[in-house]
């Protein structure tokens, strides 16, 4: 993996894809530092597993995978040594919400899931089809319908608590 055009293409895949990356870390972490030393384990486990990426799923697909499964781990770990991790806002928001306030509320209720909900709705509203969520969390296709309808409704539920419509 010393070959220097595996490292550029690396290191470019990270960079175009580096919103996935944030979003997952804007999730998962609400201190601004808990994101960074999450978005550097994130980027350090992608490296390490590089090698064994062999380009059967889109780049994006395996980052993702990379990613939550990070997340998850670090999340437990947290939780064993009795932290708690939330979510802020950060620059890499969705473009279909404008309102700020829309924007910090969605991220409220996305923060009353637990940690695999989250995962499935963050590529949900990427608008990623279920095979590739599947793929990505290693759910059925149909778990991840059934799973995904669960979710809206508590997120539904969620959203009125907080007053919104």
């Amino acid at each position: 993996m010393d070959h220097p055009s595996q490292v550029q293409h690396f290191t470019s895949e990270i960079l175009a894809h580096r919103g996935i990356i944030h979003k997952i870390c804007r999730v998962y972490r609400r201190d601004a530092d808990d994101r960074n030393d999450l978005y550097q384990e994130i980027v350090l486990n992608a490296w390490q597993s590089y090698a064994r990426f062999e380009g059967r799923s889109k780049f994006s697909t395996w980052l993702y995978r990379v990613a939550i499964n990070t997340a998850l781990y670090q999340t437990r770990k947290d939780k064993f040594f009795g932290k708690m991790s939330d979510l802020d806002s950060a620059e890499n928001q969705p473009e279909e919400l404008s309102n700020e306030d829309d924007l910090r509320l969605l991220y409220r209720a996305i923060d009353q899931l637990d940690a695999v909900e989250k995962s499935i709705v963050l590529l949900y509203l990427d608008e990623l089809p279920y095979k590739e969520i599947s793929e990505i969390t290693g759910l059925t296709e149909t778990n991840v319908g059934v799973k995904l309808n669960r979710i809206k409704l508590k997120m539904k539920n969620i959203l009125s608590a907080y007053g919104a419509r």
